[in-house]
């Protein structure tokens, strides 16, 4: 007998459109079969019917019948043309940590976790080549920006899925970011606390602050600096917002090296391939309830473009001490 899940609505998916939501988590749902299950009220949220404009709202619980799942797992056989031997050896080597429930990856910059208009190949596009002994294949619990590198969370079971969604709902998963930015923020330690919001411009969607926005707080700390041309920072994001890094560093006067979005070129890439001015932006760190019971923690080591940066500013990415500033937050 299958039975219907039940997944609940992130910080980060607030005021999106159901149809939307169904696109990102389930993108071989055809658009007219989810405007008839939503119509019979076999898929619900909170238990009330819905119309797919609908918005949701944090902490929602969306209710996906059996349905849905027997067809998306009829569907995840259709694998793209795109996914060459390469990828498949590339994703598995950046497994970083797997037992019976998470599977962690170091996420290499340059992967969408998901599909999209201009993108072909992207990270849930290979879920089935991470099952390795499991029933199901490993489901996204959250994500990072394609630019970003560093720690990703799958659980390898629906029921893990439910449980670390509603760990990062509840912000008890604490993430840590490394990255390095031009400039040296004062003070060395400190709280952003600028709301952010969405905007449609010329040059496409941008995220920018407003009084209007959404409430999005980061914790920062100075590691080290580079003659107080650069600062190497640890950043820990209270709230999961769209680019929150990125738009909160560059507030700062510090925007992160190789954001061409948020920053701005620098004089410190000259030096340095094209192919390998990338953000420097990386998740270093999470920890997070572990379903087996205590905390697990997962660290993620630098990528090589990063390490080379690293060694340009004499920054020693083997740090002592607790990588975390604070005791809690997503």
């Amino acid at each position: 007998m299958s039975f219907a899940e039940i997944i609940s609505v992130t910080e980060d998916e607030i005021g999106m459109r159901v149809d939307r939501w169904f696109k990102q988590h389930y993108p071989d749902l055809k658009h007219g079969r989810l405007e008839k299950l939503l119509r019979t009220g076999q898929i619900r949220i909170d238990r009330s019917r819905v119309k797919a404009n609908a918005r949701l709202c944090e902490g929602q619980k969306i209710r996906i019948p059996p349905v849905v799942q027997t067809n998306i797992k009829s569907t995840e056989v259709n694998l793209s043309s795109n996914i060459t031997k390469k990828d498949i050896e590339m994703i598995k080597e950046t497994i970083i940590h797997m037992d019976n429930n998470i599977l962690a990856i170091n996420k290499p910059a340059g992967l969408a976790v998901q599909g999209g208009s201009r993108i072909v190949n992207n990270l849930d596009s290979m879920l089935d080549f991470l099952k390795f002994d499991a029933d199901e294949r490993p489901r996204l619990v959250h994500r990072l920006d394609k630019d970003t590198s560093g720690v990703l969370i799958l659980a390898r079971q629906r029921k893990t899925a439910v449980f670390l969604s509603e760990a990062f709902r509840t912000h008890k998963a604490h993430k840590v970011y490394w990255a390095i930015v031009l400039g040296v923020p004062r003070p060395t330690i400190g709280l952003v606390e600028l709301p952010l919001v969405k905007k449609r411009g010329l040059g496409g969607d941008k995220v920018v602050v407003d009084g209007e926005g959404k409430r999005a707080i980061t914790r920062y700390r100075v590691i080290d600096n580079a003659a107080r041309k650069a600062a190497w920072l640890s950043l820990e994001p209270l709230t999961g917002r769209t680019h929150q890094l990125r738009v909160h560093c560059n507030e700062l006067g510090t925007p992160i090296l190789g954001d061409r979005k948020y920053g701005h070129s620098s004089e410190f890439f000259n030096n340095i391939p094209e192919n390998k001015r990338r953000l420097q932006l990386h998740a270093k760190g999470i920890r997070i309830p572990n379903p087996n019971g205590g905390i697990l923690e997962i660290l993620a080591p630098l990528p090589k473009h990063m390490v080379q940066i690293w060694q340009i500013f004499g920054f020693n990415e083997h740090q002592k001490g607790d990588l975390f500033i604070g005791d809690g937050g997503n």
